[in-house]
């Protein structure tokens, strides 16, 4: 059996490791979760007739077996780092049966308790009712060495009583984009959910219509071990709203702030107005993430926006190449409701709904006091985006002009078609004063693009005369910009190349974008000669997801 490498984020339990003991653990037989998990002190539904939909009530969770994989596993990468930092594994316990039948759900370590999240969820703009976890599975809770609590979850490890009309499975394709997306986003600096490992059956095959076309085929069924300090949604506490649940909606945000916002006092009458803020101003910093590295996640339901303010659920997500604000990369997205640029104003919306939710256990002073906070979230974002875009251009203070600073280059880029990745690193890379000279951008492909734009030369004045206003020297300017401005990034095209072989059992190119991932800001030769930093390929402009995975 085959045997790789990723990364991912989780948490030990309470047999923590000694001091004395920093060798990591050897033995995946040895490894236990926290028992019992913090969840397990919230209402589960333990009806177990989960084959079919279900409207579960006055519960948060419901406790579901897995369905593990059959036929032949392959491990087609795991994540060296998460196994060390965060499970306290070593590196070798990847080349175990255990860990790869841990991932393909077969094999349950000590202290388990296998559950399924309820949540509900605006979908496009609209109310879709009971979602849930239709094909994953939180197994338990993990807390290291490091005092770090992690909750693993498998995803596409069978039907769930949230399952609907879907056979609970997932594909290679998707799962490739999600542990690599997982991983990526973190090491770019974008807060997010981690992906520890993954496997892929030979013989488990399920019916996909990839394209909605009405050609369905069969592909292989694969599971994906995901972790995060908690799998809450904002769609967590519609549902309860909707069903008309107000103690439990109580319950559980109690539940939240105790574990997961601790410095908030449980007896502070502004508790859930100090946790609101905080859940406001995580996501809306996390969305300037996402701006200023051009990531477009494709699907911003309610229901896919975490409490904890970090990026969940990769689906039909991309990264933006030749320029344009208005980047759809799902193609379902017909109306481009979730476009490149609308992104801030989505999360605002979800905002909205999220503090809707929560009426029903707020007191009336609470209600004016979050009212208040949502009036300011609009300039707060702003300001967070326009300083993430002043930070990659090598600046440190927003100033007057800034905001258009910024749109005059973007615009350039736009009417030029430039690569939004790598104009900002070649920008990062060249002498402001070669940045007039064509000859010099000869071998830089994305500024050579941009500089033909009509405004070049007058957009460099301004930028200089911005950089003299603040004294940035040149070498203080270009450290910067290259410590933020990115080489690599997962590209659609990249990734269906290492799809394409992981499929015919080769996962070369899965492991070493993982690899090439995990130092995205330094030049690396393999990924220099593969071209990853160098003009895509023409065959993958347009490329374009669905949500079918």
């Amino acid at each position: 059996m085959k045997r790789a490498f990723c990364v991912l984020a989780t948490g030990v339990n309470e047999n923590k490791l000694s001091a004395s003991n920093m060798a990591k653990m050897v033995d995946f037989k040895q490894w236990k979760f926290r028992s019992p998990p913090n969840y397990a002190e919230l209402p589960i539904d333990d009806n177990l007739n989960y084959k079919e939909p279900v409207a579960v009530k006055n519960a948060v969770f419901s406790k579901v077996p897995t369905e593990p994989l059959i036929g032949k596993l392959h491990l087609v990468c795991a994540s060296e780092e998460a196994l060390l930092d965060i499970m306290d594994l070593d590196p070798k316990v990847a080349e175990t049966d255990e860990f790869v039948d841990f991932l393909a759900g077969k094999y349950l370590p000590e202290g388990s308790l296998s559950v399924s999240h309820r949540y509900g969820g605006y979908q496009f703009g609209y109310w879709a009712d009971q979602l849930g976890d239709g094909r994953a599975h939180i197994l338990g809770e993990y807390v290291n060495s490091k005092g770090e609590s992690w909750q693993l979850q498998l995803k596409g490890s069978g039907e769930t009583p949230y399952s609907r009309f879907g056979d609970g499975r997932a594909v290679l394709r998707s799962s490739v984009r999600e542990m690599l997306a997982s991983e990526a986003c973190y090491h770019l600096g974008i807060p997010t959910t981690r992906a520890v490992g993954l496997v892929v059956s030979d013989e488990h095959k399920v019916w996909r219509d990839k394209s909605y076309s009405g050609a369905a085929r069969q592909e292989r069924a694969a599971v994906v071990l995901r972790a995060a300090a908690a799998w809450y949604r904002l769609g967590s506490f519609e549902i309860l709203l909707k069903r008309k649940e107000p103690q439990l909606a109580a319950r559980l945000a109690d539940f939240i702030i105790e574990h997961h916002f601790p410095h908030i006092d449980m007896a502070d009458e502004d508790k859930y107005v100090k946790w609101y803020s905080e859940v406001a101003h995580k996501n809306l910093d996390m969305v300037a993430t996402w701006q200023g590295l051009g990531f477009t996640h494709g699907v911003l339901n309610t229901d896919n926006i975490s409490i904890l303010g970090v990026t969940i659920d990769y689906g039909p997500y991309g990264f933006v190449e030749h320029y344009s604000e208005h980047y759809v990369p799902n193609s379902s997205d017909d109306m481009g409701r979730y476009a490149f640029n609308k992104q801030p104003d989505i999360l605002l919306w979800n905002l909205e709904k999220f503090a809707e939710a929560l009426q029903p256990i707020l007191s009336e002073l609470d209600k004016v006091k979050i009212k208040a906070i949502l009036d300011s979230l609009d300039e707060y974002v702003d300001n967070k985006i326009v300083t993430t875009y002043i930070t990659k251009l090598g600046l440190e203070q927003i100033q007057d002009g800034d905001e258009l600073l910024v749109k005059e280059l973007l615009d350039m880029m736009e009417s030029t078609s430039s690569d939004f990745t790598c104009t900002f690193r070649q920008l990062a890379e060249v002498d402001i004063e070669e940045l007039q000279n064509p000859d010099a951008l000869e071998s830089k492909w994305a500024l050579a693009k941009v500089s033909k734009a009509r405004n070049w030369l007058k957009w460099l004045q301004k930028y200089t005369d911005r950089l003299q206003k603040e004294n940035v020297s040149e070498p203080t300017r270009r450290q910067r910009a290259t410590r933020v401005n990115p080489l690599y990034v997962p590209r659609n095209w990249m990734m269906q190349e290492a799809i394409a072989d992981a499929e015919k059992n080769d996962f070369y190119k899965v492991r070493l974008l993982l690899k090439i991932f995990r130092d995205p800001f330094t030049v690396n030769e393999e990924a220099e000669k593969l071209g990853y930093s160098s003009q895509p390929p023409s065959w993958s402009y347009g490329l374009k997801l669905s949500c079918s995975s």
